[in-house]
């Protein structure tokens, strides 16, 4: 993979929004879109949505997000996000990961000025603040994670509607990196020019950008980051037809102003 390389601006976007155009090994092509905050002066909310990213921004007032977590698609379940989701201190009704991923599976935990990014065990049990689980966990330490399927995101994939880890898709993902910074990722796909990540493409990506650790949020067509008030990436269904204003999704990480 080469290094990122700043893609054109297609608007007067916000100062702390960038895209970079990505070249990978076998020289296909896509766009990243990252939006960087300091922890000084934003902090992080895991709300509860049954909407698009964007339209709830909108109707809440909100200026920054990025989806949250995996859910629950058609039945009568629908949209109930999977995973431990907490708010508030209050652990909120979810459908549980498989056993035993549930246990395992990353998280970032925001409470007051801190955020971590980790998986569960390396959390506390019973966390003040916000919790959203989702995974896998992409880079620890600096480096990109290698150690197989530990999340069982593959051996679990009977709870989704594919193997997440296997192929390129369109992504997103939360990352911590030095000076207090935080950056929410989104990468486009399911078009000619836009061949999306793998997930140890995106755990690359984020690494060159600076990331110190960082996890993989949902993906595909729910892949949505608001900056400036704006979706800024663009949504695509499996065929490739674009999602105008992203899907609706079950949860979503808010960047306040403190």
């Amino acid at each position: 993979m080469s290094r990122p390389q700043r893609a054109p601006a297609r608007d007067r976007a916000p100062k702390h929004l960038e895209s970079h155009r990505l070249t990978l090994a076998d020289g296909a092509r896509t766009t990243v879109h990252v939006a960087a905050y300091r922890l000084s002066r934003a902090q992080v909310r895991v709300a509860r949505i049954k909407a698009p990213v964007e339209a709830w921004c909108a109707s809440e007032g909100i200026d920054e997000a990025i989806v949250g977590g995996f859910f629950v698609r058609g039945g009568a379940r629908d949209l109930v996000p999977l995973g431990e989701l907490r708010t508030g201190g209050i652990r909120r009704r979810t459908v549980p990961f498989d056993a035993p991923w549930g246990s395992v599976r990353a998280c970032v935990h925001a409470s007051g000025g801190t955020v971590e990014i980790a998986r569960r065990p390396d959390l506390p049990a019973d966390p003040a603040g916000d919790l959203l689980q989702a995974g896998p966990l992409l880079v620890r330490g600096g480096e990109v994670v290698g150690d197989g399927d530990v999340e069982g995101f593959s051996a679990g994939s009977g709870q989704f509607d594919s193997d997440i880890t296997a192929g390129r898709y369109p992504r997103a993902a939360l990352a911590l990196a030095p000076r207090g910074r935080l950056l929410a990722v989104a990468c486009d796909g399911r078009a000619d020019d836009e061949s999306g990540l793998s997930l140890a493409e995106l755990g690359e990506a984020l690494v060159a950008l600076g990331a110190t650790d960082a996890l993989n949020l949902d993906g595909g067509g729910s892949t949505s980051l608001v900056c400036g008030g704006r979706l800024r990436n663009v949504p695509r269904e499996d065929h490739g037809i674009v999602l105008a204003g992203g899907r609706t999704v079950a949860t979503a990480l808010a960047f306040l102003p403190r």
